[in-house]
Formats: structure tokens, C-alpha cells, sequence
């Protein structure tokens, strides 16, 4: 008997134990097989997450961000205690007990998964397995998983704290409308930071990770506060807080931002404009894409917000202006069927899905509207945001032909603004508006530093976001004149050398090229002055072949203006295209004398630690840390900017634009208390007008054109379009930033000539005199004696292209014949180019 009790006992030990050996080998087994691919777990340790870049002005006003995923990361000890609790409570009540895993919760779910079969299955992972799952491992629900997961929680319990963890899920977690970790979740929920939030928003946030995409605030309301009252209840039972609190915060309604109760964050920041897109696309190139929308950057940008308002405008007005004088009416193009007229909210809800612009702000905001009611005398809008029906009369278009019936129709959604009263803003009545479909560019920079202050890339970014200002290649006319003067003024020439203006005819191999005038007259013997001054292609055309195209293309090169320019002499009239923002950058040059600058929308970049990654400024403060400085000295500031032109030439050149402005092409459309000086632009046909100007702190230039490029009319010039943009906005931006006499540079002195004919005259004397700028112990010589006539006769044949450097030519309108490869520009939709012209008018 003991014998077989023995026995069995001895069996049953036997079986036990090698069930424990088989058991432990299966289980390596398992461990084995799943863990010898793994990830490792050290990447945690040194995790950037994905997180927003962000666009500051200059005083620190927020302008735009961008990002992949909306993450703000903050550390653990910043993130409230309650809130770290409340998740805690919702998720994993025994997170700082167990090692990783919690097996009696995962005993318990596949007990109720056995008991329901299959109908009730219920999540057992820890906060550390979610960590897994979100970091290292796919969302697959299948065992294979579960067990990798469970062996990588394990580990990453023995290499990182508690607090680490934590720190990791709250700020990587997807909490629904685009947004992961709790800063970013409390901000697009609750338009606050996590030191703002109450108790049930955070309990709130806390229900999220259930189902984020199910549970919205609005759509999900009853089911979502259920489970943030459930949450609430697990915090008072876990100790974290009262009853009294939970009872008192479960009484609360669930306010967000989503259901209209507080405003959202992204109405705090003004909208997407040309300027931080276009710090988007210029950082997206040297960053990359991937850094610049996940790399948490901190760009500091160089706009001035309020003058970048003041250009928008500007730019608008003159669009806007030119538009009402053609005397046609597009409007938008959209109308809504009639069953979206029945009643007041139908017609709501249909205005608000359109996709119209509503950034213009052009003297009030301009909002989109229904025509509810249309007679010949008047029309009844309902308008977008307003509660009251409006209401337009006839005389408010007197620019449209037509009575208001034949204008629009019953449906038609159209754009309106308030007319204000200049004296108290008070309202007056409703206008109706459009969006001009001609387009253009502005842009505004330090001549000293290169800060660009402000940029418009056309009428409105939400109607295009391509910008005209950075990315539209066009003609530059005779804005590229002084580039020719610049290389003439190095090249031995002054101001009052004397240039044939005459009738010039050119074989160009393929035909004969005539350039002309803009007013088709010739005035003969000329001094240089009058020349620019008067914008006078013959004169430029000679001037540009005796100094040699070679030249002017070197330094236009030089400047930047043009990679390459082609040595034709049709491209000193400015045939050759490129883009305002290249032209303004080269203008700076001239007004400071002569340094380069290099045009840039940051001023500095740091990455998520705030480390400095790019800093536009690299002057040096020489003696700035010096502790002990002598009495009266001062530190200074050491610039390594290289020289690109002469100072007696700018200086030249920029008294002769100052001509432009006071009695040449622009004078009569800038009036400004501080010495300006600028040129314009008109191409052949008038298809592009320019005008780009500057003071001795400040450049400015404006395009004005088509983006399939045709005529703007007889009239249309630099001058009439263009010129006043710029008075408009330099208005503003000299209270700023002031302006002043342009620096005289040593090394030269004044003579007095007759501004007609070159001649010299005694100082003070009276009548149509300039006080010219020479290089001290240079002879220059007056009058028809120091004639330039370029090497051309009356009708002499030379060629203005080389008909070996092309493939083939194209012929414009006026005859002209230039390279094919100047053609059709690809561009975005909304935004084409079509074929050039041979360059400038004046």
C-alpha cells in the first residue's frame, strides 16, 4: 500500500516536473521565435515625434503652422497631475504596479470572450502595450502580436520609467480630428493649453482613446460624455478626486469647439497667405519636405504684418480698379438650384459649402452671397454671416452696361462688401463685387539687410496660390534699363554723355527689326539722363551695343536678375523673362551702394530643443562682449558683404532714377516726403507693367499682367498701373521705416549741366539744370562732343540675334523674332504664360 502510494506520488512529481520543463521550454520556445526580430526598444529612449512647424511674425504673433500631424510635444512634468490621472483611470488603472503587463485583466477578457463567445471582447492592453503597439509594432489584431507586444512592454519596463512611458502615450496618442498627444487635443477641442483645462475636459480627453474617430463632441455627444462621466467616477473611486468633484463636473455640459461654443484656435491666426506659403515652399526645398512639416521647427519670418495688409490691398486696388474700368461682368460662376432657395437655411448651408474665397479684405471683408430677388432697379441678396437680407441698387453699378436684371439672376451667388462711411464707419449700403481676372504681384524689402516686409502673390490666395511675385516669369520691359545704364556708368560713360536718338533697322537673318519709341518720336542727340529718364529704347539699344551685351548680360548675372541672359540686344529692352522678387532684390543693390544683399523671408529657424538650424543675419558684433571698452567707444557691427557695383555708379544711377520719378515715366503717381527714386515697365502690347521703386531704407516693385498674357490695353502702363501701388504702400512704410537723403560716397564731385543738351554751365544758374555726380580725376567730356551712337548708321544691318545660338525663333505680333525656348511657360492651373513679345516700351 505505501509502496503504490509511493508510487503515485513519485509519478505525479515526475509528470509535474516534466510538465514544467515542457512548459518552460514551449514557453521559451514562444519567446524565442517572437522575439528574435524584434525592434529594438532603444529608439524610445531618443524619440522625436512627428510635431507642427510654426510660422512667428517678428514681435512673436503667431502667422501660420504647418504639419502632417497636429503634435505639440510637452514633457510629463508639465502635463497636469489630474490629467495624467484621469487617463490612468481610463486605461490603465494599475499602470505604476504592474511590469508591463496586467495578467489578470488578460485573464478576465478572455474569461468574458469565452463566457459571451466572442460577442464580448474587451481590450486588456496596458499603457505600455499601447506604447508598443503605437512605436514599435502595426494596429494587426491577431495573437501574434498581442504576444510581441507583451514581451516588448516587458522590456521597455526595464530601460524607461514609469513617467517616461507616460510621457511617451500622451504625447504620441490619437485623440481624434487630426490630433495627437494631449496639447494639441486640448487646443483643438477646447482652444486651450493643458494648465486651462477643467476637470471634465480633461476626463473628456481622457474617454478619447477608446474610439477618437467615433467619439466627437457633436456627432457622438451622449455616448462621449457617458463615458467621461464613466471616466469621472473612476477618478473619485481610484482616489484621485472627491465624489463631490466628479458629481459637480459630471453636471457639466460638454462644451467644444466643434459644437460653436468656443472659438477655435485657428481663428485666432490670420489665414494662409502668399507670404508663409511661400516660407513653405522655400524651407520645404532646403529643410525637405518631411523636416519641414514634422520637424517641430520655430521659424521666425521677416514680415511686417501690418504693411503686408497694406500691400494686399494696395495690389487689390489696382486689380480691382483695372477690372471695373473694363466695364465686364463674370461674377463667380455659381448658382444654386432652386431647392436650395426654399428657405433661409437651405440657402445658408448651400452658401457656406461653396468654395469661395473669403480672405479679401479689401476696405471691408468681402462675403459671398445668394440673389434671392432681382428686379431692374435693384437686387435682394442673402449674404453669408449677415442675418439681415441686403440689398443692392442699380447706381451701384454704373461701371457694368446693362440694368441690374440683366447683371445677374435669382440663384446666382455672387461677392458683396459693406460701403462704410469714411467719417465714423458707419454702414451705408451693400456692393457688389468680383474678382478681377487680371493678376500681379507685390513685394517690399530692407534695402540693407534683404528682410522681406511684405509679398502678395495675387488678388487673393485662396482663389490662387500661385505667386506671381516668386514663381511668375515675366518680361521685366524697361524695368531691366538700368542694369544697362549700371554697365555703361562702369564702363567709362556718365550721366551726361550724349546718345543718338534715332530710327535704328537690324537684320536679324530672318527678317528686319525695327525697335522704336513708345511715342514713335526721336529726339536726337541726347544726354544719358534724359535717356532713363524718359525710357527711350533707341538710346538703350545703342548704349547696350557699344558697351557690349556681354557686358550687360554679366551684370545682370551679377545682380541676379537672370542665371544666364541671352547676349540679343532685344533683352536690353527686357525680353528675357524672370520674376519680381529676383528684380526687387536686384533694385536693393542700387540703393544701398552697390552691396549685395540676398532677399529672405526668415530671419532665423530653430528645431524642436530651440537650437539655432539657419540665421539669415551673419554679421559680426566686434567688441560686443568686450567687458572693459574705453570711455566713448562703442561697439560695431563687422558686415562681409561682398561689392557688386561700384558706389559712384549707384549713386549715378540712382540720381538718374530719382529723374524717373520727379519728371520721367512716373512722375505724377508718387508723391512721397522722402527722396524715391525707381523705374518703370511697359512691354510691347502692353501685356506686362512693372514699376519698381525705392528710398534709401526701403525696395518695392509691382507686377501687373494677365496670366495668359494679352494686351492690357492702349492705356495701361507702369506708370498709370503699377506706380501707385507702390505710392500706396511706401505711404505706410516710410512712417516706419523712414527714409532719407540716398548716401553721396566719397571720391567725386557735382558739375552742373544743362539736363537737354549735356552742356556744362556755371554753378547756380537757373532753368533745366541737374547737378551731376563725376569721379574725382575723371575729364569728362560735354555736350555733342562726348556723342555715343552705338556703331549704328541710319538703317546700318546688325544683327540682334544670333541665328546659329537658337533652335528656332517665334514672331510676336510686332514682327519681332525671338528664341522659342522664351515661349509657353507651364504654370499650376489658374495660372499660364503665353508667348513673349521683344521686350520693352517704357
Amino acid at each position: 500500500m505505501t509502496r503504490a502510494i509511493l508510487s503515485f506520488f513519485g509519478g505525479l512529481f515526475s509528470f509535474l516536473l516534466l510538465s514544467m520543463v515542457f512548459g518552460a521550454l514551449t514557453v521559451g520556445g514562444v519567446i524565442w521565435v517572437y522575439t528574435h526580430d524584434l525592434p529594438s526598444t532603444e529608439q524610445l529612449a531618443n524619440y522625436s515625434p512627428p510635431m507642427i512647424s510654426r510660422i512667428y511674425a517678428g514681435e512673436g504673433q503667431m502667422m501660420d503652422e504647418f504639419a502632417r500631424e497636429r503634435r505639440l510635444f510637452t514633457p510629463i512634468e508639465d502635463i497636469p497631475p489630474l490629467l495624467r490621472d484621469a487617463f490612468i483611470s481610463a486605461e490603465d488603472r494599475n499602470f505604476y504596479e504592474h511590469s508591463g503587463f496586467d495578467p489578470l485583466a488578460i485573464v478576465a477578457a478572455f474569461r468574458d470572450a469565452v463566457i459571451s463567445r466572442g460577442r464580448n471582447l474587451r481590450g486588456a492592453s496596458t499603457i505600455t502595450q499601447q506604447v508598443m503597439k503605437n512605436f514599435l509594432l502595426s494596429s494587426d489584431r491577431t495573437g501574434e502580436r498581442k504576444i510581441r507586444e507583451i514581451i516588448l512592454a516587458w522590456r521597455v519596463e526595464q530601460s524607461l520609467s514609469k513617467d517616461e512611458i507616460l510621457e511617451l502615450y500622451l504625447n504620441e496618442i490619437f485623440l481624434g480630428q487630426n490630433s495627437f498627444g494631449v496639447a494639441a487635443a486640448a487646443q483643438t477641442y477646447f482652444n486651450k493649453t493643458l494648465e486651462e483645462l477643467s476637470l471634465e475636459e480633461m476626463a473628456f480627453l481622457a474617454s478619447l482613446p477608446q474610439a477618437p474617430s467615433e467619439y466627437h463632441p457633436v456627432r457622438a455627444r451622449e455616448r462621449v460624455t457617458a463615458r467621461r462621466n464613466w471616466i469621472l467616477g473612476q477618478m473619485a473611486e481610484n482616489g484621485f478626486i472627491t465624489a463631490d468633484e466628479a458629481e459637480a463636473a459630471q453636471a457639466r455640459p460638454l462644451l467644444s469647439v466643434q459644437g460653436g461654443d468656443i472659438p477655435s484656435f485657428r481663428e485666432s491666426l490670420p489665414e494662409r497667405d502668399y507670404f508663409s506659403d511661400e516660407i513653405r515652399r522655400q524651407l520645404s526645398t532646403t529643410f525637405g519636405e518631411e523636416e519641414f512639416f514634422t520637424g517641430g521647427l520655430t521659424i521666425r519670418a521677416t514680415v511686417n504684418p501690418g504693411l503686408q495688409v497694406t500691400a494686399a490691398h494696395a495690389l487689390q486696388r489696382a486689380l480691382e480698379d483695372y477690372d471695373r474700368g473694363q466695364g465686364e461682368w463674370r461674377g463667380t460662376g455659381i448658382a444654386l438650384d432652386s431647392d436650395a432657395l426654399a428657405d433661409e437655411d437651405s440657402w445658408r448651408s448651400a452658401l457656406a459649402e461653396t468654395r469661395l474665397a473669403r480672405d479679401i479684405t479689401l476696405d471691408n471683408p468681402w462675403h459671398p452671397a445668394v440673389v434671392l430677388d432681382v428686379t431692374p432697379d435693384r437686387a435682394r441678396v442673402g449674404i453669408e454671416g449677415i442675418p439681415e437680407i441686403g440689398q443692392i441698387d442699380r447706381p451701384d453699378i454704373d461701371w457694368l452696361p446693362g440694368s441690374m436684371a440683366d447683371t445677374v439672376n435669382v440663384g446666382d451667388v455672387v461677392y458683396v462688401r459693406a460701403i462704410t462711411s469714411d467719417a465714423d464707419g458707419s454702414f451705408q449700403r451693400w456692393s457688389l463685387r468680383q474678382i478681377p481676372e487680371v493678376q500681379g504681384g507685390f513685394m517690399a524689402m530692407d534695402v540693407n539687410t534683404g528682410r522681406v516686409i511684405a509679398m502678395q502673390g495675387g488678388f487673393s490666395y485662396q482663389v490662387s496660390g500661385f505667386n506671381r511675385a516668386t514663381q511668375a516669369l515675366r518680361q521685366p520691359g524697361s524695368s531691366f534699363k538700368p542694369f544697362v545704364y549700371a554697365a555703361a556708368l562702369d564702363s567709362g560713360f556718365t550721366p551726361a554723355t550724349i546718345i543718338i536718338d534715332a530710327p535704328i533697322e537690324i537684320d536679324t537673318g530672318e527678317g528686319i527689326w525695327r525697335p522704336n519709341n513708345a511715342n514713335h518720336d526721336f529726339l536726337g542727340p541726347t544726354p544719358m539722363r534724359s535717356g532713363i529718364e524718359q525710357s527711350r529704347n533707341l538710346m538703350t539699344v545703342r548704349l547696350a551695343q557699344e558697351v557690349g551685351m556681354d557686358v550687360v548680360a554679366g551684370y545682370a548675372e551679377r545682380f541676379g536678375v537672370y542665371d544666364n541672359l541671352q547676349p540679343f540686344l532685344a533683352n536690353s529692352l527686357g525680353a528675357q523673362e524672370t520674376t519680381l522678387f529676383r528684380v526687387v532684390a536686384a533694385y536693393a543693390m542700387f540703393a544701398n551702394g552697390g552691396e549685395r544683399v540676398e532677399p529672405t523671408l526668415v530671419d532665423r529657424v530653430q528645431d524642436r530643443w530651440g537650437r539655432t538650424v539657419y540665421r539669415h543675419d551673419q554679421r559680426r558684433c566686434v567688441e560686443c562682449a568686450e567687458p572693459d571698452l574705453p570711455a566713448g567707444q562703442a561697439p560695431w557691427i563687422a558686415s562681409q558683404r561682398q561689392r557688386v557695383m561700384d558706389p559712384i555708379t549707384a549713386y549715378q544711377l540712382t540720381s538718374m532714377l530719382q529723374g524717373v520719378v520727379q519728371r520721367g515715366t512716373a512722375s505724377g503717381a508718387i508723391r512721397l516726403p522722402v527722396p524715391v527714386a525707381g523705374k518703370t515697365g511697359t512691354t510691347n502690347d502692353a501685356r506686362d507693367v512693372w514699376f519698381v521703386g525705392y528710398t534709401s531704407t526701403m525696395v518695392a516693385g509691382c507686377y501687373i499682367g494677365f496670366d495668359r498674357p494679352r494686351s492690357l490695353g492702349r492705356r495701361a502702363s507702369g506708370g498709370g498701373l503699377c506706380a501707385p501701388v507702390f505710392q500706396e504702400f511706401m505711404t505706410q512704410a516710410i512712417q516706419e521705416y523712414g527714409g532719407g537723403r540716398f548716401a553721396v560716397p566719397p571720391g567725386g564731385h557735382f558739375i552742373t549741366i544743362d539736363r537737354h543738351t549735356g552742356e556744362r554751365v556755371p554753378d547756380g544758374s537757373g532753368g533745366d539744370v541737374v547737378a551731376e555726380y563725376f569721379r574725382d580725376g575723371e575729364e569728362p567730356v560735354f555736350g555733342i562732343d562726348a556723342l555715343i551712337d552705338g556703331g549704328f548708321a541710319m538703317g546700318m544691318s546688325l544683327p540682334v540675334f544670333e541665328p546659329d545660338a537658337v533652335n528656332d525663333l517665334l514672331v510676336t505680333e510686332d514682327g519681332t523674332e525671338i528664341p522659342a525656348d522664351q515661349g509657353e511657360i507651364p504654370v499650376p492651373a489658374t495660372s499660364d504664360f503665353g508667348t513673349l513679345s521683344a521686350g520693352g516700351l517704357y
